[in-house]
């Protein structure tokens, strides 16, 4: 029997992944060897399929065009027939109020000289203005936009944070946080701060949905109607919706507020969604509907937060570490229940081993305390698969809280936990670390880190 051809890991990729994988590639060109990108050009080169994917072959030529490997004419376009047809339909519907997408055109100075005398009171356009100029460093007002957004919508979760921390009530934010923000540059017109601001209203067909989004949730809130498994179609026009515009609408609907059932339920139907939400979107709705409930926790979760967590988490697992594992590790003063909570969903069966490794990602980010120690070990007794380099950084930090937390015994159960799980891989020059990070250790575990210390030995 011929041996089965394996395909390439890359063309096995969804197809959203590896478009955005190739834009990723062509944004870091410049910091890349091209020995390392020549290779991944080849493969996407190789698909055989009888429709391949135009857009994706468009971003190859593009990053080949910037390697100086194709494309000496200026003028060439990386984009075939068909992607160009594609482009067209999609600027087509893009259009709004008869307004519609043009390709830029590029000026004619002696033109825009002859218009700008012609009126006085409008001041010249300066050539780093120009956003066709191809030495012009000013970043677009498109994405000025988005980075406004973007760090309101950071300090928007740092205080909202720290209000939950404070025991402040945990209802929806009140101010939107974007509205009023001045221009990050001196030099951004007021048409950018309001467009900044439009992006906050919500699409048409979401608002007209508000009123029976709400009265449907209520409904769960006081036990009037059953789970049902089919998600609404409205939710659907949930991918209309912007980052701030979602955390917009969370604020408007009460997610804090929902009962466990309400929120189980809620978190079915948006796991039930196609396509998936977006990154942003996601992070805002992981945030709403979990982090103000998860840091007033006085006792126990129920089995129903608990399991709309673990969903959530098992899905969306980038937006769950930035929103929710992140934040409450770092919040002071988090209590037993809240532990519990995070160690109960590190060991969930359900949870895939690339999960797994994302979240230990996360945790050795942060700065650890003893809240810390409790919910990597409960992860760790999974024996997470890791590379040799996350292995070293995770032995590096353990060593380092040696000293510090000599006296806990959080501490004391994960080396426990680290030595028997990881026996096999641990090396001479981590054993020795080991052994002058426990030297100082007064627990009543001293005996047992000592022995399954000596079970390391060569």
């Amino acid at each position: 029997m011929a041996k089965k051809s394996r395909k390439p890991l890359l063309l096995r990729l969804p197809q959203l992944c590896q478009r955005n994988l190739m834009t990723l590639l062509i944004a870091v060109q410049p910091s890349l060897p091209e020995s390392k990108l020549l290779p991944v050009l080849r493969i996407a080169q190789q698909d055989a399929s009888p429709d391949p994917d135009v857009w994706l072959r468009a971003l190859g030529e593009l990053l080949r065009r910037d390697l100086g490997l194709g494309f000496s004419t200026e003028e060439a376009s990386p984009l075939s027939k068909r992607c160009q047809s594609q482009l067209q339909g999609l600027c087509r519907q893009l259009c709004q109020g008869g307004r519609r997408l043009k390709l830029p055109q590029t000026p004619n100075p002696k033109e825009e000289e002859e218009r700008d005398s012609q009126q006085p009171g409008k001041r010249r356009k300066e050539p780093e203005d120009d956003p066709g100029s191809s030495q012009g460093e000013r970043t677009p007002k498109r994405f000025r936009c988005l980075e406004i957004e973007e760090e309101c919508h950071e300090t928007a979760e740092q205080e909202s944070l720290e209000s939950l921390a404070d025991g402040e009530s945990t209802s929806p934010v009140k101010k939107p946080h974007v509205v009023g923000v001045e221009p990050r540059e001196p030099g951004q017109s007021l048409e950018d701060a309001k467009g900044t601001a439009a992006s906050l209203e919500l699409p048409k067909a979401i608002q007209d949905l508000v009123p029976r989004l709400q009265q449907r949730l209520k409904t769960y809130r006081e036990g009037l109607e059953r789970l049902e498994g089919d998600p609404p179609v409205e939710l659907q026009l949930l991918h209309e919706c912007s980052p701030s515009q979602m955390d917009l609408l969370c604020a408007q609907l009460q997610l804090p507020q929902l009962s466990d059932t309400g929120l189980l339920q809620l978190s079915t139907w948006l796991l039930a969604l196609s396509p998936d939400l977006s990154l942003g979107n996601a992070t805002v709705l992981t945030r709403s509907l979990f982090l103000g409930r998860i840091l007033t926790l006085t006792s126990s979760a129920s089995r129903l937060l608990t399991t709309a967590l673990t969903s959530f988490c098992a899905k969306y697992t980038y937006s769950f570490c930035r929103a929710l594992l992140g934040p409450v590790l770092q919040a002071p003063g988090i209590g037993p229940a809240q532990t519990e909570l995070l160690c109960c969903l590190m060991k969930d069966r359900s949870l895939e081993p690339d999960t797994q490794l994302l979240l230990l990602g996360q945790i050795l980010e942060l700065p650890w305390k003893e809240e810390t120690f409790s919910v990597l070990q409960a992860l760790l007794e999974r024996q997470v698969e890791m590379t040799p380099e996350k292995f070293d950084v995770l032995m590096e930090k353990l060593c380092k809280e040696g000293p510090a937390a000599c006296t806990s015994m959080a501490y004391a159960k994960l080396m426990l936990t680290v030595m028997n799980k990881y026996q096999a891989i641990i090396t001479e020059t981590q054993r020795l670390g080991l052994t002058t990070a426990l030297e100082p250790n007064t627990t009543f575990l001293r005996k047992s880190l000592w022995a399954a210390l000596r079970h390391l030995a060569p």
